[in-house]
C-alpha cells in the first residue's frame, strides 16, 4: 500500500515520539515492577505520590500549551527571532515557577500523602518518595518545557533521544538503589525516587545542550535548527507582549490541568478508601493504561505541530487534513492496542505482582481499559490539533466535564451507592472518556477552530 506524503509526514514526526513515549511509560512500568515486589505497601507509596506531584507540574504544562502553539506558527511563517524570544520566556519562567514551587513541595509533603489518604503502612515511605522527588523539581520541570518548544516545530527525534537516555540511567539507577546490588545501599521506595532525580538530571542537560545552538555542537544532529536558547537581552528581560500570547493559549490549558489533577485526586482519594490491596491493583491497571496514552500523545504531538505550521503558512484547509490525517492512523493502531489488552489482560497484570487477589480484580478492569482505547486516542488527537490552533479552550471544557462532573459522581454512585467498587470506579472513568471523546469530536468538525488568532 502507498503511503501519502501527508501520512509519511505525520509518521515523521509521530514515530519518534511514539517511541519516546513508550519507553518512558516502560521506565514507569519498571519503576511499579521493581517497587511492586517491595510489597503492596510500595505500589501504594508510589502511586499516592503521583497527583500532588502532576498538580504541581500542570502550571508549566500548561504554559508549554501556548509555547507550542507559538512555535509551531512562528515554524510556518519562518520567524526564528520571535521564536527564540518564545524559548527564551518559557525557560525562564519554568525555573522561577519551579524554584517557587519546590519550597512548598518539600515542606508539606506529609501532608500531602496523608491528605491522599496514605495508610499506616505507607505514609513514611511516600513522605521521603515525595521529598526526593520534589528536590529535582527544577530538572524535572525544564526538559518538559524544552520538548514542548521542539514538539511544536516538529524536532521530536531530539527530545527522543534526551529522554531516552533519562529512562535508561533511572532503569539502572533502580536496580541498584531500590535493592542495595554491586555494593550500593538498599534503599527500597526512596532508591527509586533518586533513581528518577538524576535520570532527570540528564534528561536537563542534554535538553540545554540541544538547544544552545550548532556553535556549540560538532555534529549538527543534535541540535535543533530552529529553537535555540539566544541568551541576549532583548530574550531575557520580560516581554509583556509575548508572555501575554503565551498565556492567552496556556491559561485555559491551566484550567485544564488543574480540572484534570483535581479530578483525579478526588477520584485517588475515593479509591484509596476501598483498601491497600484493592489501590494496588487500581495503580498497576493505571500504568497499564498510561503506557496506551503513548499512541494519541504522539498522534496528537504531530497534529499540535502540522496544524500550527499550516495555520502560520494561513492555510486552515491543510490543518483539517493534516489533523484528519493523524486522527485516522491513531484510532486504527489504538483499536489494536485494545484487542491485545483485552485478549492478554491477565498476563499483563501478573507482570507486576504475584498475589491472585489483586491479579484477578486487575484482570477484570482491564476489560474496561481495552474498551476505551479508540475513544481515548481520538480526543487526545481532537485535542492536539485545537491546541495547535490556540484553541485551548474547548479542551479545558471537554475536560472539566468529564474529569469534575462526569466521573466523581459517577465513582460516588457505582462505589457508594451500587457497591460495584474498583469495577464502578473504573466504570466512571471510561464514561468519563467517551463523554470527552464526543464532546471534542463536536468541536473538531465545526471547523471554527482554524480562524483562532494567537
Amino acid at each position: 500500500m502507498k503511503i501519502s506524503p501527508l501520512h509519511k509526514t505525520v509518521l515523521a514526526i509521530a514515530a519518534p515520539a511514539v517511541i519516546e513515549l513508550i519507553l518512558t511509560s516502560l521506565t514507569q512500568l519498571v519503576d511499579t515492577v521493581m517497587v511492586g515486589h517491595l510489597g503492596a505497601y510500595a505500589i501504594s507509596a508510589v502511586g499516592l505520590t503521583g497527583q500532588p506531584r502532576f498538580i504541581l507540574l500542570a502550571v508549566f504544562i500548561a504554559l508549554n500549551v501556548g509555547s507550542t502553539a507559538l512555535v509551531a506558527r512562528f515554524r510556518g511563517q519562518n520567524d526564528k527571532k520571535s521564536a527564540e524570544l518564545v524559548t527564551a520566556q518559557a525557560i525562564l519562567l519554568t525555573l522561577a515557577i519551579a524554584a517557587i514551587l519546590t519550597i512548598p513541595g518539600i515542606a508539606f509533603a506529609r501532608a500531602m500523602v496523608v491528605f491522599m489518604g496514605a495508610g499506616s503502612d505507607t505514609v513514611e515511605a511516600a513522605t521521603t518518595y515525595f521529598r526526593i522527588m520534589m528536590l529535582g523539581f527544577i530538572p524535572t520541570a525544564l526538559p518538559i518545557t524544552i520538548s514542548a518548544l521542539l514538539r511544536g516545530v516538529g524536532d521530536t527525534k531530539i527530545a527522543m533521544r534526551y529522554n531516552i537516555t533519562a529512562n535508561m540511567i533511572n532503569i539502572v539507577l533502580n536496580y541498584l538503589l531500590i535493592y542495595g546490588k554491586a555494593g550500593f545501599p538498599a534503599l527500597g521506595v526512596a532508591g527509586s525516587a533518586i533513581a528518577t532525580v538524576i535520570g532527570n538530571c540528564a534528561a536537563c542537560a542534554m535538553a540545554l545542550y540541544a538547544i544552545a545552538g550548532k556553535r556549540f555542537h560538532r555534529n549538527g544532529n543534535h541540535a535543533s535548527d530552529f529553537i535555540e536558547l539566544k541568551v541576549t537581552r532583548r530574550n531575557c528581560e520580560p516581554n509583556p507582549a509575548m508572555l501575554s500570547r503565551i498565556l492567552r493559549v496556556g491559561l485555559p490549558s491551566a484550567a485544564e490541568q488543574f480540572a484534570l489533577r483535581a479530578g483525579l485526586l478526588i477520584y485517588t482519594v475515593t479509591i484509596t478508601s476501598l483498601g491497600t490491596k484493592v489501590f494496588a491493583a487500581h495503580q498497576i491497571v493505571l500504568a497499564i493504561l498510561s503506557l496506551s496514552f503513548v499512541n494519541g500523545q504522539a498522534f496528537g504531538i504531530a497534529a499540535t505541530s502540522l496544524t500550527g505550521q499550516a495555520l502560520g503558512r494561513d492555510d486552515p484547509e491543510g490543518a483539517k487534513r493534516a489533523s484528519a490525517s493523524c486522527q485516522k492512523i491513531g484510532s486504527l493502531i489504538s483499536t489494536a492496542m485494545g484487542i491485545l489488552m483485552f485478549v492478554f489482560r491477565k498476563e499483563l497484570v501478573a507482570l507486576f505482582t504475584v498475589e491472585s487477589e489483586i491479579i484477578a480484580l486487575g484482570a477484570l478492569i482491564m476489560i474496561l481499559t481495552a474498551l476505551i482505547q479508540p475513544f481515548q486516542s481520538s480526543f487526545q488527537i481532537y485535542a492536539g490539533a485545537l491546541r495547535g490552533a490556540g484553541d485551548s479552550l474547548y479542551p479545558a471544557i471537554s475536560m472539566t466535564v468529564g474529569i469534575l462532573g462526569v466521573r466523581p459522581l459517577l465513582s460516588y454512585v457505582l462505589i457508594r451507592q451500587c457497591g460495584w467498587g474498583l469495577f464502578g470506579a473504573w466504570l466512571a472513568l471510561t464514561l468519563d472518556q467517551i463523554v470527552r471523546f464526543i464532546l471534542i469530536m463536536r468541536r473538531f468538525r465545526s471547523g471554527r477552530w482554524v480562524h483562532k488568532i494567537v
